[in-house]
């Protein structure tokens, strides 16, 4: 059961975070050049449109290896507005 609650908050984030992805604008984006933002886009549509197919060893794999490097940009991002 609360293995089930946890991978179910985890993909609900993941969605949630590929979600305001999208609103970025353009000259948000353009910062962030290493990020492929249209995959992150295309995440979503699997994660909302797909939710029977989900393969959860994909989504492991990608908040180890995706997920740190977008947070590193949002945080260089948080950083250049503080400054």
């Amino acid at each position: 059961m609360v293995s089930d609650l946890l991978q179910d908050a985890v993909l609900r984030n993941l969605q949630t975070m590929a979600e305001a992805s999208m609103r970025l604008s353009p000259s948000v984006t353009l910062t962030e050049p290493g990020i492929d933002w249209r995959a992150i886009a295309g995440f979503r549509n699997i994660l909302v449109h797909n939710y029977l197919g989900i393969d959860l060893e994909q989504v492991w794999a990608i908040t180890q290896r995706e997920v740190p490097e977008l947070q590193r940009a949002a945080a260089r991002r948080l950083a250049a507005l503080d400054a």
